[in-house]
């Protein structure tokens, strides 16, 4: 008895030295992420700026489904969405599979080249991008070398060109960081499984297919629910490349809510309601990929 009572006297000090570790942290994420998206939604119910808010209702909800400028917005931003994380982490995954055979030379300077641009200055690589892709820029000057194209494409003015433009800066920024994921997880599998595959009459083909794909299950739904967060918020590539241009024809959801708060007429809770829309996507997404990657038996 005595025993018992000691035990719980330790567990409970070691309760009360892991709450001092723990309420710092419980206090910083309520003040700094909790109370944030509370005032944020209360204010996406309201309309004006400062202390001239005034209570709408839903009002700012419903004027996302008249408002045109909000629906190119969600079309573009869901273009990119669709079109662009598949190919990084296609791309990413055949890169990393590459990069990680021992027997490739040079692969430290493979890894660091691929992975450099994440970690660019995204003012720098903007202007190098629209300096490459410009009218007469080198982009253009190379394809007309080699007669793919007998006059210089419009990559910056063009709406189709330029949304093409934005995906491929994306891709180029973007796949390095998705490949430094993938190399952990293939460097942590045994070499022995794929031994026995080899020895089993498998092809590279099918040892990728049947033991690292399946594998790197965890570590590619982790990427893919990353990067399809990082594409819905997307801001920096259209604002800097191509300013949300032609004529709104890159301009994302994120462009849109920074323009309604700072472009235009300030209008935070109408910007406020638009960013509780990303939210909602997101949180839509990210169910429907943990629940077609999760595992069948759970």
């Amino acid at each position: 008895m005595k025993r018992s009572n000691n035990n719980r006297s330790i567990n409970y000090k070691l309760d009360r030295k892991a709450w001092l570790f723990v309420i710092p942290s419980i206090i910083l994420v309520t003040v700094f992420v909790f109370y944030p998206m509370i005032q944020a939604f209360i204010t996406s119910l309201q309309s004006g700026m400062g202390n001239n808010l005034s209570f709408v209702g839903i009002d700012n909800y419903k004027r996302m489904l008249t408002d045109s400028t909000f629906k190119k917005a969600l079309f573009n931003t869901v273009l990119y969405l669709v079109i662009q994380v598949p190919i990084m982490i296609i791309l990413a995954l055949v890169i990393s599979a590459l990069l990680n055979d021992k027997k490739l030379k040079a692969r430290g300077f493979f890894r660091t080249a691929i992975f450099l641009p994440c970690v660019t200055s995204l003012v720098a690589y903007s202007i190098i991008f629209k300096s490459l892709f410009a009218t007469d820029g080198f982009v253009n000057v190379f394809l007309m070398k080699i007669n793919m194209i007998s006059q210089p494409i419009a990559w910056i003015t063009h709406p189709i060109w330029a949304k093409l433009l934005i995906i491929i800066a994306i891709t180029w920024r973007w796949t390095g960081y998705n490949m430094v994921f993938y190399l952990a997880g293939m460097q942590s599998i045994d070499d022995s499984i794929y031994e026995a595959a080899e020895i089993d009459g498998a092809n590279a083909f099918m040892r990728f297919k049947c033991i690292t794909l399946p594998l790197l299950k965890p570590i590619i739904l982790f990427t893919t629910i990353n990067s399809t967060i990082g594409t819905l918020q997307l801001f920096d590539e259209t604002v800097n490349i191509t300013n949300g241009g032609p004529a709104n024809a890159t301009i994302t959801i994120s462009q849109y809510i920074y323009n309604l708060l700072f472009k235009y007429s300030p209008n935070f809770g109408y910007a406020a309601a638009i960013s509780y829309v990303i939210v909602l996507i997101i949180v839509i997404l990210s169910f429907i990929q943990l629940k077609a990657g999760g595992d069948k038996d759970e």
